[in-house]
């Protein structure tokens, strides 16, 4: 049965207490036209599947942002040091140079999105069990929202550390309303916990339409099992089952696109290598990927702004060894277009934009942009599983079968011959390579404590080594701060040092 996304705008008429004050004041002013009370919903299996449906529009929540080029997955890039910010944004210029502060707006969006998405997924695994209904269907109904609560808390104790974590319906006068930050190990406890339970659901193992799936489930506990095995928790005995997570989803279900552009075309959803991806569809929800992307104010596609808020470093687009399609123009990257409106001339930008966000069918057409936004990707999944074995067992057949199948499709050379450390670093160059902009730099600083050196390709220790900008990384930003607003409202929370 195909997804109705059509049905994704029912969250926004699901109005139930969340735990910040902010957020009540706000509910008890608006008028509520959604008649929806717990004793009156959760009737029929419409109305849990409906419900379901409702909580999938918070994964939006990267792409939240204004008409000054912030956004939620600009700032984690900007975090990482590989891209620079045209837009007019003092908050991007205030990222880049590690000078920003706990009221950057970004910081809210993410917390409060996030716990908003916690809040209806604790509701639906309270009462979707007591729903009648074919028993298949409610367990794929609850692990849909298993994987989805520990989506937002496996963000939400990455950029903030200690959270709050709350598995239940909070209430005015539930002890959880202004709650307490619980240590971060038990935040990835509960993680591990939901995903297994998503994993034993009978999910199926792909979703064309775009639903949680058996390989997202997979491929984001092996990330996880991933980050634990890293800093801070250095729980080593995790590589081996991110590992085991991982291969699982090296099967044949999702394959490789034979061609980079499949990555940001309509066409191509929730197909081939695309694991798990936030769904936009033009007359439902719509975002500014493209043209946040796009170089500052030159007519590059039907937008009504060309905000360059996020631009790759020449440092980084030169990294890339000699030959790699990925580098080469219209692949990942691009630095010339037609001009929109006279296709006869061609706009050169000066510096190189991300093709890989392009949106095609938005730019030539009206300017409405409904790209997904890919949080999981086959090579992701590859890369896990030949990090985590070689963490294991050195560099086997198998780790090395799964790099070089992402560098033979970039015309890349296959890697051989190499050492424990120097396969690390080979695969940790690929990530950077591979994943570049989408959102996994950041988190591999946070696991690894070391940064990608571009000027002479190596990784050095993320503390006292520059990044092409030349700005080195201060401890304090391994996370973000507890938004200001949040602490000025719960006096229970407390901020995270440096902030």
């Amino acid at each position: 049965m195909k997804f109705n996304i059509k049905k994704y705008g029912v969250g926004s008429l699901i109005l139930i207490l969340m735990f910040t004050a902010s957020s009540c004041k706000k509910y008890l002013d608006e008028k509520d036209n959604s008649n929806f009370v717990k004793t009156n919903y959760f009737k029929t299996p419409a109305q849990a599947q409906t419900f379901v449906n409702g909580i999938y529009p918070q994964l939006h929540l990267f792409q939240n942002g204004d008409a000054y080029g912030e956004a939620p997955f600009i700032t984690l890039e900007l975090f990482s040091g590989h891209a620079t910010s045209l837009g007019q944004s003092v908050n991007n210029g205030n990222v880049i140079n590690q000078r920003t502060d706990a009221v950057n707006p970004g910081f809210e969006d993410v917390w409060k999105n996030s716990y908003n998405a916690i809040a209806n997924a604790n509701l639906a695994l309270e009462q979707i069990p007591n729903v009648t209904m074919d028993d298949a269907t409610k367990k794929k109904l609850l692990g849909e929202v298993y994987f989805l609560r520990a989506f937002f808390y496996y963000h939400l104790v990455r950029l903030y550390g200690d959270v709050p974590l709350i598995t239940k319906s909070v209430t005015v006068d539930s002890p959880d309303l202004y709650p307490t930050r619980t240590d971060y190990k038990q935040v990835y406890d509960q993680v591990i916990s939901d995903l297994l339970a998503a994993e034993a659901s009978g999910l199926p193992a792909s979703d064309p339409a775009g639903r949680v799936s058996l390989g997202a489930v997979r491929t984001l506990l092996a990330s996880v099992y991933l980050t634990t095995a890293g800093y801070p928790m250095q729980k080593t005995a995790n590589y081996a089952l991110a590992a085991a997570e991982a291969q699982k989803v090296l099967d044949g279900t999702y394959t490789l696109f034979t061609d980079y552009a499949f990555l940001h075309d309509n066409a191509h959803k929730n197909q081939g290598e695309l694991i798990f991806q936030g769904q936009y569809l033009v007359g439902v929800a719509t975002n500014a990927i493209t043209q946040l992307t796009v170089p500052f104010n030159l007519p590059v596609g039907a937008y009504g702004d060309h905000l360059g808020a996020m631009i790759p470093t020449n440092g980084f687009f030169t990294s890339y060894e000699a030959g790699d399609l990925r580098a080469q123009e219209r692949q990942f990257y691009f630095s010339s277009y037609p001009q929109f409106g006279d296709p006869s001339k061609t706009i050169v930008f000066g510096e190189h934009c991300l093709y890989k966000f392009f949106h095609v069918e938005s730019a030539t057409g009206n300017g409405i942009c409904d790209e997904n936004w890919t949080f999981l990707r086959l090579p992701e999944a590859m890369l896990i599983y030949a990090e985590a074995s070689n963490e294991v067992n050195g560099p086997t057949a198998d780790a090395y079968a799964q790099v070089n199948a992402i560098r033979t499709r970039a015309h890349l050379v296959p890697l051989s011959g190499l050492s424990k450390d120097q396969f690390r670093e080979a695969i940790w160059r690929e990530r950077y390579h591979e994943l570049a902009y989408e959102n996994k730099a950041y988190f591999d600083i946070q696991r690894t404590h070391m940064i990608y050196n571009v000027a002479n390709n190596t990784f050095g220790d993320a503390f006292s080594t520059a990044n092409e900008q030349g700005v080195t990384m201060k401890q304090q930003y391994l996370l973000w701060p507890v938004p200001q607003r949040e602490i000025n409202t719960n006096k229970k929370l407390t901020q995270n040092t440096g902030w």
